[in-house]
C-alpha cells in the first residue's frame, strides 16, 4: 500500500481517496449538481468591457473590479498569456490593454508602459487576429476596409453548397452569424482616447505584420484572398433588397437560438457578438432579448476578492457526470444519497427537443446532455457519453429511458469514418478553415480521439461493444493512433490526455491489454513520467512538438495517465510512483492545487482551467488504483 508523509503524519492512498470524496460531497449543491469554475484568460473580461461601452451600459464600479482582476493577470514583462504560465499572446495583451484604458489606466503608467512596449515589438495591433481588429474597428480604431468579409448572404447559402453556416462548428456558426451582421453594418463608437502607442516599430520586419490572415497553403491562400477582394467590392454596394433580407433572416436566426437563461449556446463569445448584432438591427438594452442576453451574461460573472471575472462557459452537467463517476469509482454505492440527488438533475437535464445537430441527422430522435445549465440546441457526444456511464451506475427509476434515449442519439452521431465529433456529425468541410477570417481557433468540429474513446467506453457500458458502432469506432481509434504511440487530445492537455481516454476506452471494448496499441501507449506514459512521479504536459505541445509528454506535473495529468496504466493492467513502478505524487501533493482538506489549465478549448489559441479537474480525476484513479490492489 502506498504511503507518504504528509506533515507530521502518514496518509496512505486509501485516506487520500477518503478525504478526496469527503471534499467532493462537501462540494455538491442542494439541487444534486456539482459545479467548478471554468477559468480562461482576460480577453472574456475585456471583452466585457469593450461590449457595455459599445452598448452604452459601463458602470465605474464593473469596470474597477474587471480592471482589478486583469491588472492580477499582467505578467511581469507587461504582457498577458492564454494560460498560466504561458508566453506572451499579442491579441490578448492588445485587448487587455485597450480595457484598462477604458478603465482610466494611463499611458505612461509603469504596467501600461510595459504592455505597450512588447505590442509595438510584436508588430501592434497590425500582426494581431482578426477578431481583435474587429473589436477595434467598432471603435474606430482599425479600418473596416482592411477586415475579411463574411457577407450576411451566406444565410442563403443552401445546405449542400460549401461554407453554408452548417459547415462551420456549432460555436463557430454562433459566433460568425452575427459577426457577419455587424461586418455588413460597419458601426464606428469612437473611443475617448487614441492608440498611437500600439503602433508597430518601424524595425519589425513586414513578414510580422498580419494583414489578412491566410491559411498557410499558397493556392488557397491565393483563392481564398481573391475571393475576398471579390466580398469588399461587393460591400461596397450590395444588393439592397438581398442585404436586407439577409439581415433580417441573420437576426431570426439568433433571437431562434437565445436559451432560456439569455445565453446563446451556453458560451461567452456567441452570447457577446449577438448582444452587438441585435442592437445594431434596432434591439435596444431594455428589449426582451437584450435583457434577457445581458442578465445570462450576470450569471457568468465571478466576484470576490480577486475581482470581477467572467466565465468563458459554465460546465455544470459536465462536472456533475464526471463527480458521478469519481465518487463510483471511489466505492460510493450506487443507492447513495448525494448520487441520487446527482441523477435527479441530470436526468432533468436532458436534451428532448432537435437541434442544429438534426441537420446532418434529421431522422434521430433527440437525447443526449449538453454541457451547461441551459443549452437545449447544442447536446453533445462527450457529456452524453459520461452521463450515460453516471447514470449506468446508480439506481433511479427514471434512469433507464433517458439512458436508453442517450444512447440512441450517441449511437446516431457517429461519423461515416466511425469516429465521433463533439456536436455533430460529419462535421469535416475544410473550406471554412481557409477562410481568411479564420485565423483563431478550431471552426470545424471532427472526429476526435477523446470523445470517440468516450462514446466507445459509454457502449461498452451498455453491454454494445459488439455493435457495429462501437466496432466502427474502435477501428478508428487504433488508426488515429500516433507513430509514438500516444493519442492526440482534442478537447484536454494533450497526449496526455488523449492517451489516458483512449486506452481505458479499447480495454472496456475488448480489446487485449497485450495488444501492440496498448502496449506502445503504456510505454508512451512510462517514458514520459516525470522524475517526480507524476506527468504534466504543456499547452505548447499543441503547436510545438517538444512539448508533447513535457511540462510540470500536474493532479488532473496524472491521474489521467494512472487511469490508462490501470486499465491496461499495470501495477509496477510507474503506477506506484504516480500515485505516490498524488498522495504526496494533496491538500489537507482532500483536494488539489492546479494552477496550470489542463483543458482546451481550440488547440493552439484557447485553454481552460476546470477548477474540478484537480479533484474528480484523482478521485477516480485513486479508487481504480485501491480496487485493484
Amino acid at each position: 500500500m502506498t504511503a507518504v508523509e504528509t506533515g507530521t503524519r502518514t496518509r496512505t492512498a486509501a485516506e487520500a481517496l477518503a478525504a478526496a470524496q469527503e471534499h467532493l460531497l462537501l462540494l455538491q449543491s442542494p439541487e444534486g449538481w456539482w459545479k467548478g469554475e471554468l477559468q480562461t484568460n482576460v480577453t472574456m473580461d475585456a471583452e466585457d468591457l469593450l461590449l457595455r461601452e459599445f452598448l452604452g451600459i459601463r458602470t465605474d464600479a464593473d469596470t474597477a473590479e474587471s480592471a482589478r482582476w486583469i491588472r492580477s493577470q499582467q505578467a511581469p514583462d507587461g504582457t498577458w498569456a492564454t494560460f498560466h504560465d504561458g508566453p506572451p499572446d499579442l491579441s490578448t495583451t492588445v485587448e487587455a490593454y485597450v480595457a484598462l484604458r477604458l478603465a482610466g489606466d494611463a499611458p505612461d503608467a509603469a504596467h501600461m508602459a510595459r504592455a505597450a512596449a512588447y505590442v509595438r515589438g510584436a508588430g501592434g495591433v497590425p500582426a494581431t487576429r482578426v477578431f481583435t481588429r474587429f473589436w477595434l474597428a467598432m471603435f474606430g480604431r482599425w479600418p473596416w476596409d482592411e477586415l475579411p468579409v463574411l457577407p450576411p448572404e451566406m444565410m442563403f447559402l443552401p445546405r449542400w453548397f460549401p461554407l453554408n453556416v452548417y459547415d462551420w462548428a456549432c460555436w463557430a456558426r454562433q459566433t460568425i452569424v452575427p459577426l457577419a451582421v455587424a461586418g455588413a453594418l460597419r458601426p464606428v463608437r469612437p473611443l475617448p482616447f487614441g492608440l498611437a502607442e500600439l503602433e508597430p516599430s518601424d524595425e519589425v520586419p513586414r513578414d510580422r505584420r498580419r494583414g489578412l490572415a491566410g491559411c498557410g497553403l499558397p493556392g488557397w491562400d491565393t483563392a481564398f484572398e481573391t475571393l475576398d477582394k471579390a466580398l469588399h467590392v461587393y460591400e461596397r454596394r450590395p444588393v439592397k433588397g438581398l442585404r436586407r433580407a439577409a439581415l433580417r433572416r441573420a437576426g431570426e436566426w439568433i433571437i431562434a437560438r437565445q436559451e432560456r437563461d439569455g445565453s446563446w449556446g451556453g458560451i461567452q463569445p456567441p452570447m457577446v457578438y449577438s448582444l452587438i448584432a441585435l442592437h445594431l438591427l434596432g434591439y435596444g438594452v431594455e428589449h426582451p432579448v437584450m435583457r434577457r442576453g445581458l442578465e445570462g451574461l450576470e450569471r457568468f460573472t465571478i466576484r470576490d476578492e480577486k475581482g470581477r471575472r467572467i466565465e468563458a462557459c459554465q460546465s455544470p452537467v459536465w462536472d456533475t457526470v464526471l463527480a458521478m463517476n469519481a465518487l463510483a469509482d471511489a466505492g460510493l454505492p450506487a443507492g447513495h444519497p448525494a448520487l441520487e440527488r446527482a441523477a435527479e438533475w441530470v436526468i432533468g437535464e436532458e436534451v428532448k427537443g432537435p437541434g442544429d445537430w438534426s441537420v446532418r441527422r434529421p431522422d434521430l430522435p433527440p437525447g443526449g446532455w449538453a454541457f451547461e445549465f441551459d443549452n437545449d440546441c447544442y447536446p453533445d457526444v462527450d457529456d452524453t457519453a459520461e452521463a450515460v456511464i453516471a447514470l449506468n451506475r446508480v439506481r433511479h427509476p427514471r434512469a433507464e429511458p433517458a439512458i436508453e434515449r442517450g444512447v440512441r442519439w450517441l449511437a446516431g452521431m457517429a461519423s461515416r469514418d466511425g469516429g465521433f465529433g463533439a456536436f455533430d456529425a460529419d462535421n469535416t468541410r475544410g473550406l471554412c478553415r481557409r477562410l481568411p477570417f479564420c485565423d483563431f481557433g478550431e471552426v470545424i468540429d471532427p472526429p476526435s480521439a477523446d470523445v470517440t474513446a468516450h462514446a466507445v467506453e459509454a457502449l461498452a457500458h451498455r453491454g454494445m461493444a459488439d455493435s457495429l458502432t462501437a466496432k466502427r469506432a474502435v477501428v478508428w481509434l487504433l488508426k488515429a493512433q500516433e507513430p509514438d504511440g500516444s493519442w492526440f487530445g482534442r478537447w484536454g492537455a494533450n497526449h496526455v490526455y488523449g492517451t489516458g481516454a483512449v486506452v481505458p476506452a479499447l480495454i472496456a471494448a475488448g480489446v487485449r491489454p497485450g495488444r501492440p496499441e496498448i502496449r506502445r501507449a503504456v510505454d508512451w506514459l512510462e517514458r514520459h513520467q516525470r522524475d517526480d512521479g507524476g506527468w504534466g504536459e504543456d499547452l505548447r505541445s499543441y503547436r510545438d512538438p517538444a512539448w508533447i509528454g513535457r511540462g510540470v506535473s500536474t493532479p488532473s495529468q496524472t491521474a489521467w495517465a494512472l487511469l490508462a496504466l490501470l486499465a491496461a493492467g499495470e501495477r509496477g513502478e510507474a503506477v506506484e510512483r504516480g500515485v505516490r505524487w498524488l498522495a504526496e501533493h494533496q491538500r489537507p482538506d482532500g483536494t488539489w492545487d492546479e494552477d496550470h489549465f489542463t483543458g482546451t478549448g481550440f488547440p493552439g489559441d484557447f485553454y481552460i482551467n476546470y477548477h474540478l479537474y484537480r479533484l474528480v480525476f484523482p478521485l477516480s484513479a485513486l479508487g481504480r488504483y485501491l480496487k485493484g490492489s
